[in-house]
């Protein structure tokens, strides 16, 4: 039975339709992929599902135990906040629950009634299967796996950066009750080993996901169906992005070949009932008349293949070729104050080579192309480049870009030599058609003003590129134009990314950057994420084997203390028993006087405590049994 149900759902806002009519099921436990191109209303869609938004026509139906998360429930308000405190206060419900079980562990201690303590042993096991011993831990882990440092925990929100906010919003979705999560880009701001902990939760997950995303490394990961919105309209397919782009193919292929068969086939049949025609007889037209109607049928559910969207064309064409030593760098450092980035820097780049560089958020890359580019000094070392090499320059933040131009006047004006057709045809090839060349950058999304920035790359004709996570901002069909382009590019390439599909369609080697120096894997990110497992499981065996084994001298060292300390602890409970003894007599003594028997206060106080007494003095006896057996 369906957890989730969308029914004809459509909207559109002013003339511009989003989608109509689209329909689908998620069952519990299913993850699904939403994917389709920027601006084709996957958000909107969320933002129906979480009735944030009425649809124009349509329905969503959700079983009784479903708790929809999205994680702009889960925004960081309150900036005074600690990091730690405030993705804990997803667990107040415990919290809260911990301090009524303090409660009611005082008064059964005043006062052990059945009914305390049936209230008591009920809270215990509900506290227990809502992870109530382990909600700590779980936090603390939770952050260190975002990236989050031990002591980061005590740092107010409001001094984190705006992508280490969106990093703690969504793990407050991720560890809130919900059980079926709206995910909408949550690789973004997160670095491969941060991304490979949100994997392992993903598939740990008992809930349902939907989750809109471009990643398609991690939609392979965790996925097991996919939904694509294009057209107006849904279809959802079972598979991770992989088996959907394959099953997508062959559907399409499907429906060309249907057309184009059909097509064939009226025409036959049209020729036919003309040459009945021709024939002019009786029976001849009531063939012709029988043949177009069969004509007339296959031509009402003809159904023409969709468009194919259209996508950024481009061709980076070096200007001239370099020679074969492109880039050498030695020996490079780079410290902040008292914080080092990295020191020990080596590598050496050669023609036509396709180099990745990862490494952890805050490690340098940005700083290390920038370095490059001669936009930051260096501490030590030096770096050359060789005969014939120009430089193309990709920024992911974008600064190359006046935002106060229109596209056209950033192209042009880098170009001035291009008259304005020609700018407005490459404008064009890059999807701004018409009074959208005249749109201010300031005004564009990231994956527009990425374009502007990837065509002028293109227009500059360098044979060396320097590309800092080129991916950022593409939708999911101008990442594969973009692969395809610098796959076909005779250049030479060095690339930061944390695309990992991205990574594996181009690279020939992976450089990882560290604080130590670079560390070289020669083949792409597959054969990297092996290596690193090799190299983990080799670590954990040789520690395992350099761990020192006790001798038989230190056995028996060890096990003289143990029975010393055995001795000594029985010697001390033969102890607390007499002192018990001579207190229980006391108290009996006590309890047997006319003093005590006339005083009903008294009388219950001095009884209460020889009870306690005599359960410590059992208490003992077991431990004096226990330590002697």
């Amino acid at each position: 039975m369906p957890v989730l149900s969308v029914h004809n759902l459509s909207k559109s806002f002013v003339e511009q339709k989003l989608f109509e009519n689209v329909s689908f099921d998620i069952e519990k436990g299913d993850k699904v992929g939403f994917i389709g191109a920027n601006g084709v209303g996957k958000t909107t869609l969320f933002r129906v599902i979480n009735g944030e938004i009425t649809p124009d026509d349509g329905s969503v139906f959700t079983s009784g135990d479903i708790n929809i998360g999205y994680m702009q429930q889960h925004a960081c308000t309150h900036p005074e906040r600690s990091v730690y405190d405030e993705l804990i206060s997803v667990f107040d419900y415990l919290i809260d629950m911990e301090r009524e079980i303090n409660s009611v562990n005082a008064l059964v201690a005043s006062s052990a009634t059945t009914e305390n303590i049936d209230k008591q042993t009920a809270l215990i096991e509900s506290f227990e299967n809502l992870g109530g011993l382990t909600y700590k831990s779980r936090t603390r882990s939770a952050l260190i796996g975002f990236g989050f440092e031990e002591k980061q925990f005590d740092m107010p929100t409001g001094k984190l950066s705006g992508g280490q906010r969106s990093k703690l919003s969504l793990l407050k979705l991720l560890l809130s009750r919900s059980n079926f999560l709206l995910l909408d880009e949550p690789t973004n701001h997160l670095d491969i080993s941060s991304v490979n902990w949100l994997e392992n939760f993903i598939k740990a997950f008992k809930g349902s996901m939907l989750i809109i995303s471009h990643d398609r490394y991690f939609l392979d990961k965790v996925t097991n169906k996919t939904i694509e919105l294009e057209h107006h309209s849904t279809m959802m397919y079972k598979g991770n992005y992989t088996e959907f782009k394959k099953k997508k193919q062959a559907f399409e292929e499907s429906l060309r070949n249907k057309y184009e068969n059909d097509l064939k086939e009226i025409k036959r049949i049209e020729g036919i009932v003309e040459q009945q025609k021709r024939w002019g007889r009786e029976r001849n037209f009531i063939t012709a008349a029988s043949k177009q109607k069969q004509a007339d049928k296959i031509k009402a559910q003809l159904a023409a293949p969709e468009r194919e969207l259209e996508t950024v064309r481009m061709r980076l064409e070096p200007k001239r070729v370099s020679g074969n030593d492109v880039l050498i760098a030695t020996n490079l450092s780079k410290s902040f104050g008292e914080k080092r980035l990295f020191q020990n820097v080596d590598f050496h780049i050669r023609k036509g080579e396709k180099v990745f560089i990862l490494g952890d958020n805050g490690c340098g890359k940005t700083t290390l192309f920038k370095m490059l580019m001669g936009k930051m000094s260096f501490d030590s070392g030096f770096y050359e480049y060789g005969a014939q090499v120009d430089i193309g320059y990709f920024d992911q933040m974008q600064s190359n870009l006046d935002l106060n131009k229109s596209a056209l006047d950033e192209i042009w004006d880098t170009f001035p030599d291009m008259t304005e057709t020609r700018v407005r045809t490459y404008l064009g090839s890059f999807l701004f058609k018409g009074d959208d060349v005249f749109k201010p950058l300031s005004q564009m999304s990231g994956g527009e003003r990425a374009r502007v920035s990837l065509l002028k790359l293109m227009l500059g004709g360098s044979n060396l590129l320097l590309l800092d996570e080129p991916t950022n901002h593409l939708d999911a069909s101008s990442r594969e134009q973009l692969e395809k382009t610098l796959s076909d590019y005779e250049g030479t390439m060095l690339i930061i990314s944390h695309d990992r599909y991205f990574i594996n369609k181009l690279a020939d080697r992976i450089l990882v950057l560290t604080k130590n120096g670079m560390v070289q894997y020669l083949g792409n990110y597959d054969y990297y994420a092996e290596k690193v497992i090799e190299v983990e499981k080799a670590f954990s065996e040789q520690k395992q084997r350099l761990e020192k084994k006790p001798n038989a001298y230190e056995l028996e060292k060890q096990q003289r203390a143990k029975e010393r300390k055995r001795l000594n602890d029985i010697s001390k409970i033969e102890d607390t028993i007499n002192t018990l003894d001579a207190e229980i007599d006391e108290l009996n003594k006590l309890l047997a006087s006319d003093e005590v028997i006339s005083d009903y206060e008294k009388l219950l106080e001095l009884t209460s405590e020889l009870e306690n007494k005599q359960k410590e003095l059992e208490s003992a006896y077991e431990q004096w049994d226990n330590l002697n057996n």
